[in-house]
């Protein structure tokens, strides 16, 4: 996949208006991912995306491996990409998603791994929610209600309670 395939899934998704506002978007997400993961696992999970995304998770950081929790991994995302903490923390989701597609699956276990998931220990379980939901298209299908409906009842033109 390349950058333009990338912005574009990402842009599609989320539905943003133009390419500024996705690019800041995975900058936030993935310049924080970052900084709160080890250098050498930032090399390794971003070694699958394309060449101007891998940047943000390596290139961009200047100081990998800080310790902080999801709350304040949304809260830096937040910042960086202009917007309020939830819809940070929702882009986080499906900007994390779309990677997992792309990365081998070691390395995306190592970054499970390296993220507390638990609810008492910085609760990193949230950023997966996505995934654990089945993916973006299973997980948007759950919260709009989408999907194959039932089809109505057939009755009959007689009946006068139909």
């Amino acid at each position: 996949m390349n950058f333009d395939e990338f912005t574009g899934q990402i842009q599609h998704r989320l539905e943003l208006p133009g390419t500024g506002e996705t690019v800041r978007a995975i900058r936030a997400t993935l310049m924080t991912l970052g900084q709160r993961i080890p250098a050498g696992a930032a090399e390794d999970l971003a070694a699958s995306l394309p060449m101007e995304i891998r940047w943000y998770m390596t290139g961009a950081v200047a100081d990998h491996g800080q310790r902080f929790d999801w709350s304040e991994f949304v809260s830096r995302v937040s910042e960086i990409e202009e917007t309020d903490p939830s819809t940070a923390a929702y882009h986080a989701r499906v900007i994390i998603d779309l990677v997992e597609t792309l990365v081998a699956p070691s390395d995306f276990e190592q970054l499970r791994n390296q993220l507390p998931e638990d609810q008492h220990d910085e609760n990193w379980g949230k950023l997966f929610e996505v995934i654990d939901a089945g993916g973006w298209g299973e997980a948007e299908e759950a919260q709009t209600g989408g999907g194959p409906q039932p089809e109505p009842e057939e009755t009959g033109a007689d009946d006068p309670d139909a």
